[in-house]
C-alpha cells in the first residue's frame, strides 16, 4: 500500500491543480483583467485537456512501458504549471491549462490502472478510496493553502508549488514502483469497441453526468455562498475546506463500504444523498443559511463516497479491459467537469447575483440523470449475468 500512498500524493497535486482556480477565482480574474465567468473557463480548459487528450494519448502509447509514461507525465505536469505561473495573457493561460489537464490525466489514468496490479482484489475498494481521499485533501489542504499563498505572494506562487510538487512525487515513484509493462498491443480504433457493451458505456455516462453536477457546485461555490447565502467573500474558502474535511470521511468510509457492502449499494446511496441535498439547498437559503451549509456538507460526503464506488463498479463490470476503461472513465468524468463548468458559467453570466441561488438545482439535474444511468446500468448488468448463467446451465445439461 506504500506505493498507493505515493500515487495518491500525485493525485493530490493533480486535484489541487484542478480545484485551485475555484479558490482564487476572483483574484485571478482581477489580476488578468477578465470576468469571473472567463476565469471559470480555465477549469473547463483543464477538463477538456483531461477528457479529450488523455484517452487519445493512452491509446496511442499503449506499447510504451507504463511506469516510464507515468514519469514523463509527471515531468510535463511540473513544467506546464511552471509556464502557467509566468503567463498573463488569457488565451495563453487557456492553452497551458489544456496541457496541465492532459499531463495530469495521463498520470492519473496510468496510476489507477496500476493500482489493480499493486493490490489484492479484496483491497481494491480501500485503494480506490485512498485515491479519492487524495482529492479530498486537495480541498482541505491544497485549495486553502493555495488561496493563502496567493494572497501573500500572488496567484502565481501556488503554481510554482505545484511544479515542485510534481517533481517531489516523480523521484520516489521512479525508485519504488516496479516495472509496469505496456498493455497488450491493439489497433487504436479497436480499443474503443468495448464501448459497444451497454454495461460498460452506462457507467461511463454516469461518471460524465456526475462530474458535470459536481463541477457546477465546485467551480461556482463562491457565487452561491456569497450571493445566495449572503456570506462574506472569505466564506467560500472555508466552505471548500469543510467540504474537503467531510470528503475525507466520505472517501474512507466509502472505500470500506465497497469491500463490505458492494460497489452497487454504495454507489446508489452516494448518488441519492447528493441529489437530495442539492435539491434542498436553495430552499433553505433565505430561511436558514446554516441548514444550507449543512446540506453542502452532506453533498460533499455523498459525492466523495460515490466516486470510489463508481470506479470499483466499472472495474468489476469490465475486468478484461481495466486500464483502458479506467482511462475512459477518468476522461469522461473530466468531460463532465467541463460541461458543468460551462453550464454553471452560462447561468452565472446571465445574472451572477440572482441566478447563484439556482446553481444547486442545475447540479441536481445532472446528478438525477447520473442516478438514472446508474440504475439502468445495474439492471442491464444483472440481465447479462443471468443470461450468461442460463447459457452455461444449458451447455452443462
Amino acid at each position: 500500500m506504500n506505493k498507493v500512498y505515493l500515487i495518491a500524493l500525485g493525485a493530490f497535486f493533480a486535484g489541487t491543480a484542478e480545484l485551485i482556480i475555484s479558490g482564487i477565482l476572483s483574484m485571478l480574474a482581477a489580476s488578468v483583467g477578465i470576468s469571473i465567468a472567463q476565469a471559470g473557463m480555465l477549469v473547463t480548459a483543464y477538463s477538456i485537456g483531461f477528457a479529450v487528450g488523455t484517452p487519445i494519448l493512452i491509446a496511442l502509447t499503449s506499447r510504451i512501458n507504463r511506469k516510464r509514461l507515468m514519469m514523463v507525465s509527471l515531468l510535463a505536469f511540473s513544467l506546464s504549471n511552471l509556464i502557467f505561473a509566468f503567463s498573463s495573457h488569457y488565451a495563453f493561460l487557456m492553452s497551458i491549462r489544456v496541457i496541465v489537464g492532459i499531463s495530469a490525466g495521463v498520470f492519473c489514468v496510468i496510476a489507477l490502472g496500476s493500482i489493480t496490479k499493486l493490490v489484492r482484489d479484496n483491497q481494491l475498494g480501500n485503494a480506490m478510496g485512498t485515491i479519492a481521499l487524495a482529492f479530498s485533501f486537495s480541498m482541505v489542504l491544497g485549495v486553502p493553502i493555495g488561496a493563502v499563498m496567493s494572497k501573500l505572494w500572488g496567484w502565481e506562487s501556488i503554481f510554482y508549488a505545484l511544479a515542485i510538487g510534481g517533481l517531489f512525487v516523480l523521484l520516489p515513484l521512479q525508485r519504488s514502483l516496479p516495472d509496469i509493462p505496456a498493455d497488450k498491443p491493439e489497433p487504436f480504433l479497436q480499443q474503443f469497441t468495448v464501448l459497444k457493451n451497454v454495461s460498460v458505456a452506462g457507467p461511463l455516462l454516469l461518471s460524465m453526468l456526475l462530474g458535470a453536477g459536481n463541477s457546477v457546485m465546485l467551480t461556482y461555490i463562491a457565487p452561491f455562498v456569497e450571493h445566495a447565502l449572503k456570506l462574506s467573500s472569505d466564506a467560500p474558502s472555508v466552505v471548500l475546506l469543510a467540504v474537503g474535511v467531510v470528503g475525507i470521511a466520505g472517501s474512507k468510509l466509502g472505500g470500506i463500504g465497497i469491500d463490505r457492502y458492494g460497489s452497487v449499494r454504495m454507489m446508489i446511496i452516494g448518488l441519492s444523498g447528493s441529489f437530495l441535498s442539492l435539491v434542498a439547498m436553495p430552499l433553505f437559503a433565505d430561511i436558514s443559511p446554516a441548514i444550507s451549509l449543512a446540506l453542502i456538507g452532506i453533498w460533499g460526503f455523498s459525492i466523495f463516497s460515490a466516486v470510489p464506488a463508481v470506479n470499483a463498479y466499472i472495474v468489476r463490470t469490465a475486468p478484461s479491459s481495466v486500464s483502458f476503461i479506467l482511462s475512459l472513465n477518468t476522461s469522461v468524468t473530466h468531460l463532465g467537469l467541463a460541461i458543468g463548468a460551462s453550464a454553471g458559467g452560462w447561468l452565472v453570466r446571465l445574472n451572477d447575483k440572482a441566478n447563484a441561488l439556482y446553481l444547486p438545482w442545475l447540479a441536481s439535474l445532472f446528478v438525477l440523470l447520473a442516478l438514472t444511468a446508474a440504475v439502468l446500468s445495474v439492471q442491464n448488468h444483472k440481465m447479462r449475468v443471468r443470461l450468461v448463467q442460463k447459457v452455461q446451465q444449458r451447455s452443462t445439461n
